[in-house]
């Protein structure tokens, strides 16, 4: 190769560098031969075949789309690429969806699909690299007190007002999402949209609680009536019942059945378990919806905005009675209530668990489980596709007092970045809208019951088929949704926080530590860090400004949280009849 070749070369390769670059940027857009046309044919059958049932009529639905083809006309021929975890949900996206948009709009997507940490990772590294990984991203609404602190979100009802107004749909409807107050910052401005949500209720075995042979035995037993426990100790006494007295041995059909199920193994998994709210259902913190005040299930408490502690000693409630508390009756009722195995299962691993038919009731249980609880042959479903288990709110422990929440929700949200070029964002952002369309909303939630549209809950739909969902349409429905919240705006820092919680965890779980040991190490290591972000500034008005260390019992002695250790941690039980609940739904309370 001679040297003016090797120049040629070297020019063309940079010719071909800048020309890639030009186009990340926007700076160049790719010619497309889509005619609008071509989109009006694709969302006829689009509509026809897929995007039924729907809270749209077809007319609707089909304007719906038009506004779609006519704004993404700018942007045609595009690859967009955008990233969420793996559920059932966000396949139907990937494998439908995606491919709908593409057809309808001329705009080309790439969704891929990574477990949810990875996607928190590539969100990080887009940050921090200052470089566009992708255009969009699907991540938990839990991160709401980190984006609104940090300067690398582009808020959305910010967008919506100026930069996005000509990408975004007149039939948005934000109002409609039953989630929006979880993505919505200290400043009252709109971060994320929610994509997908479910939350953490109670379930049990219906077909077994209404059964008045055992009915009989456990109020013999306890003195009370069997039913959903609307306390820790109704909790505590049922899951001892099935797991050794039901018929004298713990059996059911001569199968020895247990009356808990959880999870223990040392996996980062075994921080959701805690992180999503554990402690709210026990009852530390303040009242407050979506997330208590001034202190929150996470126990750090906020003044005006700014995180000032995580530690009672700094009037937080991290290592409080009622979170030491929590984490005691975790430990025992794993220990005593649950299969053996448990204790070595993860998140995933313990899932499927109640389906196998042995489990009477799991107080911390999934509704993004709920698809995998209504496959016909299963010994937990009848013959004619209805289940015989059914969902309910949650019990509380002896802390908790109304107006606090009772448990969480997840909320998969659309975010978007400030270093995304503005042509891609504004594909992206597309796209984000029509996964979340009235058009097509409501057959993603069938296919993956993950409610996010109010539209959608109350539709015709639900009224003919809620009995196949154990009790989950109706909860839905109820004012009592309003109480399971995902995690909020007091912590900061939820990547660098959340890591925390699984390692002191395990070690109480292992024996390593006591439970007040893993709970004030918790809340030592959350403090650290909130000090590192004070001294860098992390969140300007809203960063944290810790208080200084004080006795504990100052702040035991003051009003709210946290509070002195009660002298009874049991209380009195009580349970509730589950048709009786559900009529107190049915007419609003």
């Amino acid at each position: 190769m001679t040297h003016r070749a090797g120049r040629s070369v070297t020019a063309a390769l940079a010719a071909l560098v800048l020309a890639a670059t030009a186009c990340a940027q926007g700076a160049q857009r790719p010619s497309s031969d889509f005619r609008e046309a071509d989109g009006k044919a694709a969302a006829q059958r689009w509509v026809t075949r897929e995007f039924t049932p729907s809270t749209l009529s077809k007319d609707q639905q089909l304007a719906e789309m038009d506004w779609f083809i006519k704004a993404a006309a700018p942007y045609r021929g595009m690859q967009i690429n955008v990233v969420s975890e793996t559920i059932t949900t966000h396949e139907y996206e990937s494998q439908q969806l995606a491919k709908a948009f593409t057809e309808i709009t001329g705009i080309r997507i790439k969704h891929d699909l990574i477990q949810e940490g990875d996607v928190i990772e590539k969100l990080q590294t887009q940050i921090q690299g200052n470089q566009n990984i992708y255009d969009a991203y699907v991540n938990d609404s839990d991160l709401i007190g980190t984006h609104s602190r940090g300067t690398y979100v582009l808020p959305l009802s910010d967008y919506i007002a100026g930069e996005g107004k000509d990408v975004t749909s007149p039939t948005l409807d934000l109002n409609d999402f039953i989630g929006i107050s979880f993505t919505t910052g200290p400043d009252k401005k709109i971060y994320q949209l929610p994509d997908q949500q479910f939350a953490n209720l109670y379930w049990f075995r219906y077909d077994w609680f209404t059964d008045p042979a055992i009915k009989k035995q456990f109020k013999d037993l306890y003195g009370y009536d069997l039913g959903v426990p609307v306390n820790w100790a109704a909790y505590e006494d049922i899951a001892d019942f099935f797991t050794n007295k039901v018929n004298g041995d713990g059996t059911i059909d001569g199968k020895k059945v247990y009356g808990h199920m959880d999870y223990g193994r040392k996996d980062p998994s075994l921080g959701w378990r805690f992180t999503d709210a554990w402690l709210s259902m026990a009852g530390n913190g303040d009242p407050g919806i979506p997330n208590g005040l001034p202190v929150d299930d996470w126990g750090i408490r906020v003044e005006n905005c700014r995180p000032v502690g995580s530690s009672v000693t700094r009037g937080g409630d991290t290592n409080g009675p009622a979170s030491v508390y929590a984490l005691v009756k975790y430990i025992d009722w794993l220990k005593k209530y649950a299969p053996k195995e448990a204790a070595g299962m993860n998140f995933s691993e313990s899932g499927p668990v109640p389906a196998q038919g042995a489990i009477a009731q799991q107080i911390f249980w999934y509704t993004a489980f709920t698809a995998d609880l209504t496959k016909p042959g299963l010994p937990v479903v009848n013959a004619d596709g209805t289940p015989k288990w059914r969902m309910a709110p949650s019990p509380h422990g002896a802390y908790w007092k109304e107006g606090h929440k009772l448990g969480y929700q997840d909320a998969g949200s659309w975010t978007l970045l400030k270093n995304t070029p503005k042509e891609r964002r504004a594909a992206a952002w597309l796209y984000a809208q029509f996964v979340t369309s009235k058009t097509v909303s409501l057959k993603k939630t069938i296919t993956g019951l993950t409610f996010i549209r109010d539209s959608d809950i109350r539709s015709a739909y639900f009224d003919d088929n809620a009995k196949k969902y154990g009790g989950l349409i109706e909860f839905y429905r109820s004012p009592a949704r309003k109480q399971w919240t995902p995690t909020g705006t007091n912590v900061p820092d939820y990547p660098k926080l959340a890591q925390l919680w699984w390692q002191n965890v395990a070690t109480a779980v292992t024996g390593e530590t006591t439970p007040q040991q893993s709970m004030d190490n918790l809340a030592k290591q959350q403090d650290e860090i909130l000090s590192r972000l004070e001294r860098v500034g992390y969140g300007g008005a809203c960063a944290p400004k810790l208080n200084p260390e004080q006795p504990a019992q100052q702040w035991l002695d003051q009003p709210g949280a946290p509070v002195a250790k009660l002298a009874d941690e049991r209380g009195k039980p009580a349970t509730v009849d589950y048709d009786k609940l559900l009529a107190q739904w049915k007419s609003g309370n």
